[in-house]
C-alpha cells in the first residue's frame, strides 16, 4: 500500500551535515507514524529518531539528541532527517520506516531500501 524511497546520503566529513528524504507514495502519508533507523556494517539494525502521524510528537535515540532532527511534510508526503555535527560512527545504512505507531522498536508495517551515509575523519 506504501512504497517509501530514501535519498539524500553520500559522504560528508566530520562535523558536516546531511539532510535525508523518504519519499512516500500514496495518499494515506499523514495517516501512519515514521521512523528512521540504520545499520552500520557488522552491527544490528537501530532506531534513530521516530514521529507522530501530525509531527507533534518526536523520539530520538540517546546517541543522536541535539544533533539530528526529524521532521515530516505531509503535504509533500515526504519524511526528513536532518544530521548535524555528523561524526564517524553515523556511518551506516539510513532506513525509513512507515506504521500505525510511533514505536521505537522495528515493528513498522513498510521499509524503504535505505540510503548510505559515510562520515570521514
Amino acid at each position: 500500500q506504501v512504497q517509501l524511497v530514501e535519498s539524500g546520503g553520500g559522504l560528508v566529513q566530520a562535523g558536516g551535515s546531511l539532510r535525508l528524504s523518504c519519499a512516500a507514495s500514496g495518499r494515506t502519508f499523514s495517516s501512519y507514524a515514521m521512523g528512521w533507523f540504520r545499520q552500520a556494517p557488522g552491527k544490528e539494525r537501530e532506531f534513530v529518531a521516530t514521529i507522530t502521524s501530525s509531527g507533534g510528537a518526536t523520539t530520538y535515540a540517546s546517541s543522536v539528541t541535539g544533533r539530528f532532527t526529524i521532521s515530516r511534510d505531509n503535504a509533500k508526503s515526504t519524511l526528513y532527517l536532518q544530521m548535524n555535527s555528523l561524526k564517524p560512527e553515523d556511518t551506516a545504512v539510513y532506513y525509513c520506516a512507515a506504521g500505525t505507531r510511533a514505536v521505537t522498536n522495528s515493528a513498522y508495517e513498510y521499509w524503504g531500501q535505505g540510503t548510505q551515509v559515510t562520515v570521514s575523519s
